[in-house]
């Protein structure tokens, strides 16, 4: 008797913000941490503007380490069909371009947290927060919307 092995599509989450610089990175560092390697995580943005120093500094932090991570536009996923589509920035949800597949949608808008222009400490602050909001937000997300599906 021949065994069949079932292929099981490793499903997609893409995370979009205006720039990919700090929002997205932060969401998509903590989407890989947290479930395991069980999906494939993109982060992608309106624009590339590369991703922002203080995020990267913020998340190594915490042992997580996003410097690899690169800026995308979301263009450059349109062949990938996404299970789940999260934009994390009003100006991400409104401007956003078609992307294909049917894939559930989820909005949160977190503050930008390189809006302000204040002393360093005070800025690093606000990406804290910022990072703290969106580990919280994940953290639910995976509860309610992937728990089943992490081994």
């Amino acid at each position: 008797m021949d065994l069949v092995a079932l292929e099981v599509k490793m499903k997609n989450i893409l995370v979009i913000c205006t720039g990919n610089s700090c929002r997205s990175q932060m969401a998509e560092g903590f989407l890989e941490y947290y479930t395991n390697d069980n999906f494939q995580i993109f982060s992608a943005g309106i624009r590339a503007i590369g991703v922002n120093s203080k995020a990267i500094k913020v998340m190594k932090e915490i042992g997580i380490d996003i410097s690899k991570h690169t800026s995308n536009l979301v263009e450059e996923y349109s062949e990938i069909d996404f299970d789940y589509i999260i934009t994390v920035c009003d100006n991400a949800r409104e401007f956003c371009p078609f992307i294909k597949g049917n894939g559930m949608r989820y909005h949160h808008n977190f503050p930008d947290p390189d809006s302000l222009f204040i002393n360093l400490q005070e800025e690093l602050n606000n990406f804290r927060k910022v990072r703290d909001m969106i580990k919280n937000y994940v953290i639910d997300f995976i509860d309610t919307e992937l728990k089943q599906q992490i081994n």
